[in-house]
C-alpha cells in the first residue's frame, strides 16, 4: 500500500462514514419503524382471520416477497412519474424499504403469534378481556420474545439493502465510495473500505441485539 492510497483511504473514511450517519442510518431506522407498524397490522389481520383483509394481506406479502427489491425501487421512483406521481428519492426509498420490510416482518410476527398456545387467548377471554386487550397484554409480549431475533436480522439486512438506494440517486455510503473511486481509480480499496464501514454498523447492531435478547430472556 503506497502513501497515495493511504491518504485516499484516510480522507475518504470520514466522508463515507459521516454519510452513513446522515443518510444510511436514518433511512434504515425510519424504514424499519414504518415497516414494523405495517408488519404488525398485516400479521394481526391474518391471525384474526378477517377474510377480505386476510386475502389482501396475503396478496401484498406475495407480491413483495416475489419481486426483487431493486425492481420495487425502480417502479416507485422511475415508474410512477409516467402516471403523474413524482416522489423525491429519499421519500421513495423510505416507502419502498418500509413496504418491503413490512412484508417479510409480517410473516415473522405472524409465525411468532401463532406459536403462542391458543389457550392464552382463551384465558384472556375468561378474565373479561377483549380480543385487542388479550393481544396487547398477553399474546404480543410472548410473541415478541420469539420474533425478536429474526426481526433483528431483518434490521441488519436492511442496513445493507440501503446500498441499493444509490440506484435512485440517493447519496448514501456506497454512492459516495463510487464517486471517490471514479475520481481516484482506486476501486478495490475503496469498495473494501465501504464494506468495512457496513461491517462496523452491522457489528454494533449485532451487539445490541445480543444485549436485548438477554434482557428479554430475563424478563
Amino acid at each position: 500500500m503506497n502513501e497515495r492510497l493511504m491518504d485516499i483511504l484516510i480522507s475518504s473514511f470520514g466522508e463515507i462514514f459521516m454519510q452513513g450517519i446522515k443518510i444510511t442510518i436514518p433511512l434504515t431506522i425510519i424504514s424499519f419503524t414504518l415497516g414494523l407498524i405495517l408488519a404488525l397490522f398485516t400479521a394481526i389481520v391474518q391471525v384474526a382471520n378477517i377474510r377480505i383483509l386476510k386475502s389482501l394481506a396475503r396478496f401484498y406479502v406475495w407480491i413483495i416477497r416475489g419481486t426483487p427489491l431493486i425492481v420495487q425501487l425502480f417502479v416507485i421512483f422511475y415508474g410512477l412519474p409516467s402516471l403523474g406521481i413524482i416522489l423525491d428519492a429519499f421519500p421513495a426509498a423510505i416507502l419502498v424499504f418500509s413496504i418491503n420490510t413490512g412484508a417479510y416482518a409480517s410473516e415473522t410476527i405472524r409465525a411468532a403469534i401463532e406459536s403462542v398456545p391458543k389457550g392464552q387467548l382463551e384465558a384472556g377471554y375468561c378474565v373479561g378481556m377483549s380480543y385487542v386487550q388479550t393481544m396487547r397484554r398477553i399474546i404480543l409480549p410472548q410473541a415478541l420474545k420469539t420474533a425478536f431475533p429474526p426481526l433483528s436480522n431483518s434490521l441488519i439486512g436492511l442496513v445493507k439493502d440501503t446500498s441499493l438506494a444509490a440506484s435512485i440517486t440517493i447519496t448514501e455510503m456506497f454512492q459516495v465510495s463510487q464517486r471517490i473511486a471514479a475520481r481516484t481509480y482506486e476501486t478495490f480499496a475503496l469498495y473494501c473500505e465501504v464494506a468495512l464501514i457496513y461491517l462496523i454498523f452491522c457489528t454494533v447492531l449485532t451487539k445490541l441485539q445480543t444485549i436485548c435478547e438477554k434482557k428479554l430472556q430475563i424478563e
